[in-house]
Protein backbone atom coordinates (compact mmCIF):
# COMPACT_ATOMS: atom_id res chain seq x y z
CA UNK A 1 0.00 0.00 0.00
CA UNK A 2 0.98 3.59 -0.69
CA UNK A 3 1.90 5.66 2.22
CA UNK A 4 -1.06 7.52 3.09
CA UNK A 5 -0.65 10.89 4.92
CA UNK A 6 -3.46 12.91 6.72
CA UNK A 7 -2.07 16.48 7.87
CA UNK A 8 -3.37 19.69 7.91
CA UNK A 9 -1.62 22.60 5.58
CA UNK A 10 -2.20 25.45 8.26
CA UNK A 11 -0.45 22.91 11.02
CA UNK A 12 3.13 23.50 11.67
CA UNK A 13 3.70 20.23 12.95
CA UNK A 14 2.10 18.73 9.92
CA UNK A 15 4.48 20.84 7.81
CA UNK A 16 7.45 19.46 9.48
CA UNK A 17 6.49 16.00 9.10
CA UNK A 18 5.54 16.45 5.48
CA UNK A 19 9.10 18.21 4.66
CA UNK A 20 10.60 15.36 6.80
CA UNK A 21 9.09 12.78 4.45
CA UNK A 22 10.18 14.71 0.79
CA UNK A 23 13.76 15.24 2.35
CA UNK A 24 13.85 11.60 2.65
CA UNK A 25 12.90 10.86 -0.30
CA UNK A 26 9.60 9.51 1.21
CA UNK A 27 6.79 9.36 -1.57
CA UNK A 28 3.53 9.67 -0.32
CA UNK A 29 0.08 10.52 -1.39
CA UNK A 30 -0.89 13.84 0.85
CA UNK A 31 -4.69 14.01 2.19
CA UNK A 32 -6.21 17.25 3.43
CA UNK A 33 -7.00 15.71 7.05
CA UNK A 34 -10.55 18.38 7.38
CA UNK A 35 -11.59 17.63 3.73
CA UNK A 36 -10.91 14.03 3.22
CA UNK A 37 -11.06 12.73 6.85
CA UNK A 38 -9.82 8.86 6.99
CA UNK A 39 -13.17 6.56 6.57
CA UNK A 40 -14.48 4.62 10.11
CA UNK A 41 -12.76 1.30 8.21
CA UNK A 42 -9.94 2.85 7.86
CA UNK A 43 -9.43 4.16 10.74
CA UNK A 44 -10.35 0.65 12.66
CA UNK A 45 -7.51 -1.14 10.17
CA UNK A 46 -5.35 2.27 11.61
CA UNK A 47 -6.11 1.40 15.21
CA UNK A 48 -5.72 -2.03 14.89
CA UNK A 49 -1.84 -1.82 13.16
CA UNK A 50 -1.09 0.96 15.84
CA UNK A 51 -0.98 -1.03 19.18
CA UNK A 52 -1.87 2.40 20.54
CA UNK A 53 -5.06 3.12 22.82
CA UNK A 54 -7.86 4.83 20.83
CA UNK A 55 -7.74 7.66 22.76
CA UNK A 56 -4.55 8.67 21.54
CA UNK A 57 -6.57 9.21 18.12
CA UNK A 58 -8.29 12.28 19.16
CA UNK A 59 -6.79 15.72 18.91
CA UNK A 60 -7.55 16.54 22.56
CA UNK A 61 -5.66 19.74 21.99
CA UNK A 62 -8.02 20.62 19.59
CA UNK A 63 -10.68 23.80 19.44
CA UNK A 64 -13.22 20.98 18.01
CA UNK A 65 -11.94 18.15 21.05
CA UNK A 66 -13.06 20.95 23.67
CA UNK A 67 -16.27 22.19 21.95
CA UNK A 68 -17.79 18.92 22.01
CA UNK A 69 -16.93 18.09 25.57
CA UNK A 70 -14.68 14.98 24.47
CA UNK A 71 -12.86 14.82 27.63
CA UNK A 72 -15.64 13.55 30.12
CA UNK A 73 -17.43 11.58 27.06
CA UNK A 74 -15.12 9.25 25.92
CA UNK A 75 -14.59 7.66 28.64
CA UNK A 76 -18.79 6.68 28.51
CA UNK A 77 -18.59 6.14 24.61
CA UNK A 78 -18.41 3.03 22.87
CA UNK A 79 -15.41 1.84 20.16
CA UNK A 80 -17.80 1.81 17.50
CA UNK A 81 -18.85 5.24 18.72
CA UNK A 82 -15.58 7.18 18.75
CA UNK A 83 -14.24 5.43 15.60
CA UNK A 84 -17.66 7.17 14.09
CA UNK A 85 -16.95 10.71 15.47
CA UNK A 86 -13.32 10.32 14.55
CA UNK A 87 -14.07 9.46 10.92
CA UNK A 88 -16.69 12.41 10.82
CA UNK A 89 -14.41 15.01 11.59
CA UNK A 90 -11.05 14.86 10.63
CA UNK A 91 -10.01 17.85 12.88
CA UNK A 92 -11.15 15.81 15.89
CA UNK A 93 -8.20 13.32 14.71
CA UNK A 94 -4.44 13.83 15.90
CA UNK A 95 -2.15 14.58 13.12
CA UNK A 96 -0.78 14.17 11.13
CA UNK A 97 -0.94 10.67 10.33
CA UNK A 98 1.16 8.50 8.00
CA UNK A 99 -0.36 4.78 7.01
CA UNK A 100 1.16 2.39 4.89
CA UNK A 101 -1.49 -0.54 5.51
CA UNK A 102 1.33 -2.02 8.21
CA UNK A 103 2.70 0.71 10.01
CA UNK A 104 1.75 3.66 11.33
CA UNK A 105 2.72 7.36 13.35
CA UNK A 106 0.69 10.03 14.67
CA UNK A 107 1.96 13.32 15.60
CA UNK A 108 5.63 14.14 14.49
CA UNK A 109 8.62 13.03 16.33
CA UNK A 110 12.08 12.57 14.19
CA UNK A 111 13.85 9.90 16.03
CA UNK A 112 9.81 7.91 15.06
CA UNK A 113 9.73 9.11 11.58
CA UNK A 114 13.61 7.81 11.62
CA UNK A 115 12.64 4.48 12.70
CA UNK A 116 9.22 4.02 11.43
CA UNK A 117 9.67 5.16 7.34
CA UNK A 118 13.34 5.29 6.40
CA UNK A 119 14.11 2.06 4.70
CA UNK A 120 17.22 0.64 3.28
Amino acid sequence: MTIQYYGYPKCTTCRKASKWLKDNDIEYIDNHIAENPPTKDLLQKMFEVSGLELKKFFNTSGMKYRELGLKDKLPTMSEDEQFALLASDGMLIKRPVVFDGEKLTLGFKEQQFEDVWKTS
